[in-house]
C-alpha cells in the first residue's frame, strides 16, 4: 500500500494495488472520497479530495473492502 498526501491540493492518495495498475474507473464513495476500480471492479485506490475538511479532526476512517478467504498452511 503506498499512501500520498499532496498539501499543496490538500489530496490523499491511498494506492492499494501493485505500481504500474491503471484503474478503469472511479467510483464517488462519499462526497470527497473517490475509489479507484480496475477493469474487475475491485477496489485499487482510494482518493480524498479536500482531506481536510472531510476528514477534520478524524484521523481515520472505516472502508469496506471485499478480500478473499485466507487459509492458514496445514488447516484442513
Amino acid at each position: 500500500m503506498n499512501v500520498e498526501y499532496d498539501p499543496t491540493r490538500d489530496v490523499l492518495c491511498l494506492w492499494l494495488a501493485t505500481p504500474g495498475t491503471t484503474a478503469a474507473s472511479k467510483t464517488v464513495v462519499s462526497p470527497g472520497v473517490r475509489a479507484d476500480v480496475d477493469q474487475e471492479g475491485t477496489m485499487i485506490g482510494l482518493e480524498v479530495l479536500g482531506t481536510s475538511d472531510v476528514l477534520q479532526d478524524n484521523v481515520q476512517f472505516e472502508v469496506e473492502l471485499d478480500l478473499p478467504e485466507r487459509t492458514t498452511a496445514g488447516s484442513t
